[in-house]
């Protein structure tokens, strides 16, 4: 984590800037944590607090909780004091930390001084400083001297000195950037977001289908798109059949009161029919799924009976056709069993088989390139790469969700931040799949390559959709290949894959067009959400039925990926939701991912 110090004598304004500066950082989207060096005198609890007794009876932590917020207490018991390192360890991930106190460490810090406090400034001896907030006009400084007050310019030269924002280059004209909106999602002027509703249906409008056909054998077709109608090429069941094991007779030959029939005989059993008539006044034994022998309409089952010396005895009446299944009940020869377009199941399957359909004619499988670009992407390697690179994860996750959607996932590699590269690679993979998802360079930076050859071809499509996380989005054509251009963080690519990337591809193997199956529940935490876009939040099912939110909504935290099972969508307008509240959960599998 980034970290900048402020620090100076006792009454030197150091708390007042500490406060102003977390408001103002936070309030340009950066998430903030502060670390202090408390007095020697002071202490975090006090006799009369059950957390004070806790402590004194001997635990070593003592944490505290409740709705609000949470805090821990770790007793020392004589240990030295640690050192700042390890106190910034136990900090939770975030954009900054400010630390008030610990002059004498190493990070940079900026003094806070007070003319009033009569002490000498310590940026006059420690290169550590790197710049003095001051109410006077320090003289002799070989630092940046800023206005104590002026809390704006302040937070620009800590966001600047640790990296959050680019420093003024020297030469660079004055110009007048636009005004931005209340986030980071402003266009330029005359420039608006798509809705994600209207970016769907766009897809869903011009997407169609893009691979041929084959036959194949129906246990080889699980996951697999039917082409045709399928016929049932025989009755199920094919003829009727006893539903019990029991004794089958002429209902007509029965009834009221006490019945006693001779037995033919012989038996009826599957696999094995009666080949001969029952006589009138006859009954059969028969076991469960034996054809029905002619002169037989009506089955009692064993459970019901008394057998003794050739003949059987039940009560009747018994209903007439009792126990027993007609022919083609289930489904009839010549009759729809499953239309083009449907997704084979292993139910499916089952059913084919029973109806005799050995082979069926399918959509070959969808080939789904997957692509990743940008100088930053490196393979896993254990660890070694240095910190100025960024593993690709996106490349494996989006191979695992292409497949785990049922189609051929063509992994294509990784290509620099070279434009001629990425054509090349393009070009040769049109040859190779049927649509192609790329990650990272689909802004409008000088890097984002993807967005700018869809241009120069004349087929982009759509990349400006209102929804968070998921900016960038390139929607458009390579020379008659469909390329989805995702953005490079890992959450952004996840959600704009489930959202965009399923339905479409789903339109282009055949399959129609799918669109996930939501369900409202209580909502296990708050947020104020603003007008503008879709939000997709990565959420997970608790046990008590209510559903719960990743701690973070940054687009680069893969673990909240892995901790959900599915994600909670807020509409386009503006929301608050309170715990309890009814909001959209969307499941993993209704996106067509194992949980």
């Amino acid at each position: 984590m980034r970290v900048f110090g402020v620090v100076g004598w006792k009454n030197s304004g150091k708390t007042g800037l500490m406060e102003r500066l977390v408001a103002e950082i936070t309030s340009r989207g950066f998430t903030v944590a502060t670390l202090k060096h408390a007095h020697h005198s002071f202490d975090v609890d006090h006799q009369g607090k059950d957390s004070y007794r806790h402590r004194e009876a001997g635990a070593t932590e003592v944490l505290l909780a409740s709705r609000q917020r949470w805090a821990l207490m770790h007793e020392l018991r004589g240990q030295d004091e640690p050192v700042l390192e390890q106190l910034l360890a136990h900090l939770s991930p975030n954009d900054l930390v400010l630390i008030e106190g610990y002059k004498r460490d190493d990070h940079p810090k900026i003094e806070a001084n007070r003319k009033a406090t009569g002490q000498p400034l310590l940026a006059l001896e420690d290169e550590t400083v790197r710049a003095v907030a001051s109410d006077n006009d320090p003289q002799g400084l070989s630092v940046p001297v800023f206005n104590l007050d002026d809390t704006v310019a302040i937070a620009d030269f800590i966001l600047q000195e640790t990296g959050l924002v680019a420093k003024p280059v020297a030469g660079v004209p004055d110009i007048a950037a636009p005004v931005m909106k209340d986030d980071c999602f402003a266009l330029p002027p005359g420039v608006e977001w798509m809705p994600v509703d209207d970016a769907l249906a766009h897809l869903k409008d011009r997407l169609g289908l893009v691979v041929g056909t084959e036959e194949i054998a129906v246990p080889d077709a699980a996951g697999r798109v039917l082409a045709v109608d399928q016929m049932a090429l025989r009755s199920n069941p094919p003829g009727a059949n006893s539903a019990v094991d029991g004794y089958g007779f002429a209902h007509a030959d029965t009834m009221d009161g006490p019945q006693v029939l001779p037995l033919v005989d012989g038996r009826a059993a599957a696999g094995e029919p009666f080949e001969g008539v029952v006589p009138a006044g006859h009954a059969i034994r028969i076991l469960t799924g034996a054809l029905i022998p002619e002169g037989v309409d009506t089955v009692v089952m064993q459970e019901d009976v008394n057998v003794q010396d050739g003949h059987v005895a039940f009560q009747g009446p018994v209903k007439p056709n009792a126990n027993t299944r007609k022919a083609g009940e289930d489904v009839e020869a010549g009759q729809l069993a499953l239309a083009a377009g449907h997704k084979l199941r292993s139910p499916d399957l089952a059913l084919l088989t029973g109806l005799g359909v050995a082979s069926v004619t399918v959509y070959k499988r969808l080939r789904v390139g997957v692509l990743s670009t940008g100088d930053e992407i490196v393979p896993a390697d254990g660890g070694a790469s240095p910190k100025g690179k960024t593993y690709d994860a996106n490349r494996p996750m989006l191979l695992a969700l292409a497949a785990e959607w049922g189609h051929e996932a063509v992994d294509l590699g990784h290509v620099k931040d070279d434009r001629a590269l990425l054509k090349t690679c393009l070009d040769d993979a049109r040859e190779k799949v049927d649509v192609i998802l790329t990650s990272g360079g689909a802004s409008a930076g000088d890097e984002d390559h993807v967005s700018a050859l869809l241009k120069e071809e004349g087929a982009l499509e759509a990349w400006r959709i209102a929804l968070k996380p998921g900016r960038p989005l390139a929607l458009g054509m390579w020379h008659g290949v469909p390329v989805f251009g995702l953005p490079g963080n890992p959450v952004a690519a996840f959600v704009t894959a489930a959202i965009f990337a399923r339905p479409s591809l789903s339109a282009l193997s055949g399959a129609g067009w799918v669109t996930p199956q939501g369900f409202m529940v209580p909502a296990a935490f708050s947020k104020s959400k603003k007008p503008g876009r879709r939000e997709y939040l990565r959420a997970r099912m608790g046990a008590d039925g209510r559903v719960e939110v990743f701690k973070s909504e940054g687009s680069g935290r893969i673990s909240g990926l892995a901790w959900a099972n599915g994600l909670v969508e807020l509409p386009d307008g503006a929301l608050d939701i309170n715990e309890g509240d009814m909001v959209r959960f969307l499941p993993y599998g209704s996106l067509g991912i194992p949980d």
